[in-house]
Formats: C-alpha cells, sequence, structure tokens
C-alpha cells in the first residue's frame, strides 16, 4: 500500500480503530500530495492540569494509542503522539481534593506553572499535577511524548502562529462573538495578555492590535493603566478555543478525538485553523460516561468510578477493554460493570491467542481488542481457565476472604493450574476477594422458592448424588441442570436459572451453573441446596 493509499472499507479489520486510522491516513496524504510534507503523522491529547489525571485522560489516551497502532498496522508510517498539557491556562477555582486551600485562594486568575504547588514537591501547582500525568501514562506503558503549553509559549514555539492570529484578529472575532452572550461578548478577545505585574491572565478586551509590531493594547480594568504587550515569548496566551485552532495550526496535529460535550467547540477550533491557513485535523467524536442512575460524569461531582477504583477490583486490562468497547455510545461507569468487562476481557485474551497462531496478520486478530490492548502481541499467559464471574460466585458461596480459600476449589478442579502456571488468575483471584467484600456480601438477599421451585430443587440435589465421587465435567452438569428445568416446566428456562441464583446465591445473576457445580464440587453444591431447603423451612 502506498502512502497515498488507504484500504477499502472491506478490507479493513472490523475495528473501529482501523475505521480512525484510514481517516488519518487520508488527512496525512492530503497534506503530503505535494511531497513537500513527509513528517510522521501527529496524534493530540489533550490534558487539563488543574486536576489530578483521571479515568477519562486514561480512555483518551489509550484510544488515541490504538488509532496509532491501527495507522501503523494499515500504512507501515511513522506516526508520533503529544500529550499535551494546557498548564499555561489559569486557575479558575481550587480543586476540593488539595491540601493548602488557602493558599491556592490567593493565586486565583494565575497561569497554573505560576500556581505554587501545595503538595510541597514540585516548583508549581502544574509540574506536581503534570508529573502525576507522567507516572499515569507510564503506569500502562504508553508511548508519548509530553508537551508543556508553558514551554512551547515561553519558548517561542508558538510565535509565528500568535503573530498570524494577530493578522486575521478580526476574522477570528467575526467567527467567534455570534457564539457569545451580550457581556462576554463585549470583553473578548482571542488573545489573553499575561499582566506584566501580577502575571495575572488577563480577559479583557484589546484595545488595539498590532500586526505588524507583534502587539496588543489594552487597559487594567481595576487601575485604568494601560499596557502594550507582545503576544510572542510567553507575554500572552490564547482563549482556549483559538489557543487549541493555534495549536493544530502551530504543529500540524493530524488528529485529535473529543467528547460530544465539545462537539461545538470542534467546529468552531476548526474554522479559525482554517483562518489561520491551516486544516484542522480528522478526529472521533466519543460518547460521555454515565454515572449509576444515567447522568454525566463530573469530576467536580465525584459520581464516577476512578482508575484506582476499577484497578482495586479488576486488571489493568479489563479497564481497556471498557475504553476500547463501542466509544461512541454512552456507557455506565460504575461498579457493577466491572466483572462482566473482566470477562470480555478474558474472552477476547483466549480468541486472540488462538488466531495468533493461525493466522498472526490477518484481519480477525487485528478486530480483537486484545490485540489492540496487548500492543499486537497476546502473551499465552494474558487469560484464566476459569472466569472472573465464576470466581465471584465461589467466593460468595464460600464466603472467602482470602485468596487461598480460592485456590483451594481452583486446585481440587484442576491440580495443573496455579499462580505461577496462570499469573492473570492470580490477580483475578485478588480481585474477586475485594470484590466480593465490597459489594457481593453486603447486598447478598436470598428468597424462599415457591412449591414448584422447591421440588426441582430437591430433584437436582439428587440426580447430582449421583455423580458424587465421579468426575462430572462442567458440560455434562450445565446439560442436567437444563433437563431439570425442562422436567419441572420451567418457561422461559431462564426462570429456573434465576430461582438457583436467588435462592442459592443470593443475588440477580450468576454463572453458568454447571460449570460453577464443576468448580465448587457436586458434593458441596448439594449440600448448598440442602442448606437452602432447610432455611426455608426455619423461616
Amino acid at each position: 500500500m502506498s502512502d497515498s493509499q488507504t484500504a477499502s472499507a472491506s478490507d479493513l479489520p472490523r475495528a473501529w480503530p482501523f475505521e480512525e486510522a484510514r481517516k488519518l491516513a487520508d488527512h496525512v496524504a492530503t497534506r503530503s500530495s505535494t511531497g513537500a510534507d513527509e513528517r510522521p503523522a501527529l496524534l493530540e491529547t489533550g490534558y487539563g492540569p488543574s486536576g489530578l489525571p483521571h479515568i477519562g485522560t486514561f480512555g483518551e489516551v489509550a484510544r488515541t494509542s490504538w488509532v496509532r497502532q491501527a495507522y501503523t498496522a494499515l500504512t507501515g508510517r511513522p506516526s508520533r503522539l503529544l500529550a499535551f498539557s494546557d498548564d499555561m491556562d489559569a486557575l479558575r477555582k481550587v480543586p476540593d481534593n488539595v491540601p493548602q486551600r488557602e493558599m491556592l485562594q490567593k493565586y486565583i486568575g494565575q497561569p497554573l506553572s505560576r500556581v505554587p504547588d501545595p503538595f510541597g514537591t514540585h516548583d508549581s501547582f502544574a509540574a506536581h499535577n503534570n508529573a502525576r500525568l507522567c507516572a499515569f501514562l507510564d503506569s500502562f506503558g504508553f508511548e508519548y511524548e509530553f508537551a508543556s503549553s508553558t514551554q512551547y509559549y515561553t519558548s517561542g514555539r508558538f510565535d509565528a502562529a500568535l503573530l498570524r492570529v494577530l493578522e486575521v484578529h478580526d476574522q477570528i472575532l467575526a467567527v467567534i462573538l455570534p457564539t457569545l452572550g451580550p457581556d462576554r461578548r463585549a470583553t473578548y478577545s482571542p488573545v489573553l495578555p499575561l499582566h506584566p505585574h501580577t502575571g495575572e491572565v488577563m480577559q479583557v478586551k484589546m484595545d488595539a492590535i498590532d500586526a505588524v509590531a507583534g502587539t496588543v493594547r489594552w487597559t487594567d480594568p481595576t487601575t485604568g493603566e494601560v499596557f502594550e504587550t507582545p503576544v510572542t515569548g510567553g507575554h500572552a496566551k490564547m482563549q482556549w478555543k483559538a489557543d487549541w485552532a493555534m495549536r493544530w495550526y502551530a504543529l500540524g496535529v493530524d488528529y485529535e478525538m473529543s467528547g460530544k460535550d465539545l462537539i461545538d467547540s470542534v467546529r468552531l477550533s476548526g474554522r479559525i485553523c482554517k483562518i489561520l491557513g491551516g486544516t484542522p485535523p480528522a478526529g472521533l467524536t466519543y460518547e460521555l460516561f454515565l454515572d449509576e442512575q444515567g447522568q454525566k460524569i463530573s469530576k467536580s461531582k465525584g459520581n464516577g468510578l476512578s482508575v484506582e477504583e476499577w484497578l482495586r477490583y479488576a486488571p489493568p486490562e479489563s479497564l481497556g477493554q471498557f475504553m476500547f468497547n463501542q466509544p461512541q455510545r454512552a456507557k455506565r461507569l460504575y461498579f457493577d460493570v466491572i466483572p462482566k468487562t473482566a470477562d470480555d476481557y478474558l474472552t477476547h485474551a483466549d480468541k486472540a491467542r488462538a488466531l495468533q497462531v493461525e493466522n498472526p496478520a490477518g484481519n480477525d486478530l487485528r478486530a480483537n481488542p486484545a490485540w489492540f490492548i496487548h500492543k499486537g502481541s497476546v502473551p499465552q499467559d494474558a487469560g484464566s481457565p476459569v472466569p472472573f464471574g465464576m470466581l465471584l460466585n465461589l467466593a460468595s458461596v464460600a464466603n472467602a476472604d482470602t485468596p487461598e480459600v480460592l485456590w483451594g476449589f481452583i486446585r481440587r478442579y484442576d491440580a495443573a493450574v496455579s499462580p505461577q502456571t496462570h499469573p492473570m488468575l492470580a490477580e483475578l483471584v485478588k480481585h474477586a476477594i475485594a470484590y466480593y467484600a465490597d459489594f457481593v456480601r453486603p447486598a447478598k438477599t436470598f428468597r424462599a422458592p415457591d412449591e414448584k421451585e422447591r421440588a426441582a430443587l430437591v430433584d437436582l440435589a439428587e440426580t447430582l448424588r449421583g455423580f458424587e465421587g465421579e468426575a462430572a465435567d462442567a458440560s455434562t452438569l450445565q446439560n442436567l441442570v437444563f433437563e431439570i428445568g425442562k422436567r419441572h416446566g420451567f418457561e422461559p428456562l431462564r426462570s429456573w436459572f434465576g430461582c438457583l441464583y436467588e435462592v442459592l446465591l443470593g443475588q440477580k445473576e450468576g454463572p453458568r451453573f454447571g460449570g460453577f457445580v464443576a468448580l465448587y464440587g457436586v458434593a458441596e453444591t448439594i449440600a448448598l441446596i440442602d442448606a437452602a431447603l432447610l432455611r426455608d423451612t426455619q423461616v
């Protein structure tokens, strides 16, 4: 495939990063058509260092990295990922989750890179959060280049683009002003000078623009003093929508994704980028995460799920799986999505390992989320012989509070399995104990069976007695459970399994019951049924 060609839709693996990679390849081919621009494709993600990195930060960098991976596979061309920190933005409000809040209050309006670090570990608040961002991204193995807005402004990296802004200043205003309310329109300027005395980022109307001198003239609204400020060398910065456009133009950004809440901003910044003489990047609009009640997740409200919380209950690969799934569909990001997402990852990892052997360059492998999550090569120990959901149910019936309790059942089920041979299973066991303790055990509610259910449970216990002392596989036991449900007239049949979960496990949903019996043990399952029936008679 030549640099100017991309695969047809039918040739692409059926995975959204490849669709995005084709858009990126088309964008790069357009700007490279003259042969004068052969630089690597530039993909960008943005970060506001007024707060610590969060789960949305992970999602945007992960998804952009997958587009980059698909682009490389599709074209063979080089690319770069720039993690850009807007650390020259002004501190607008003091975060709730930091120390020395009263001290920070004194620096409202100052660039984040000039605000002291309330944690006392870095030169500025921005430097502290930037360091946390890099450590955060490094912990997941992302390949990226960090960029600081302050460094780019003060080093002159943006100087040519800022002078271009002054040349087309009136055209930019003509685009932005109609989108603002009357009060904001009266004082708006795309250029924000830094006050030469206080260092504050000034949001004031410009009295005059001198594109030749590269300066803006403005009046301090408090003192009435008039200043003439150069826009170059870090003496001024841009309002964020104009800043976004200027950055695209100055750096030649080829791809940047953003959330649904920024659709209008993307369009506006794209228009400004064209006014400057650039081409807006290709990109994906992803949907926002929702909380337990279906409301949009907000950092300030804290109504979502943090990366640290997710990683207490499931491995990082499962978080990658969550971010990979349908980015253009709104999804609930709450604790109850973790078990299914973890098992989705395990299923894909199992399939990917087989596909790596059968057809390592095939589209089926490259459509598999595990191929992206593991950066193109899925380790042979990535899967687990026991699903996460099964471990949770085993922890529930065993009332397990240590991993060794679960390992006792696992070793009896398969003596060849150990933490050393199956490290992912070892991780899942630890996570299952934590998830059970925090979410399953407090929510367990058993119900009594009705007469029909009681008769079926007695039948199931008696039938299972015939398997005591024998090696019954999960498939045989699952068929047995099905037959008993049919024999007792459960319609639909899922109501029979609902009975098993609610009466025996104290929960609404559960595993494939045959697999659960094989892992937990036939004798133990019989005892579980007998205890449930006895509990019913004692109510």
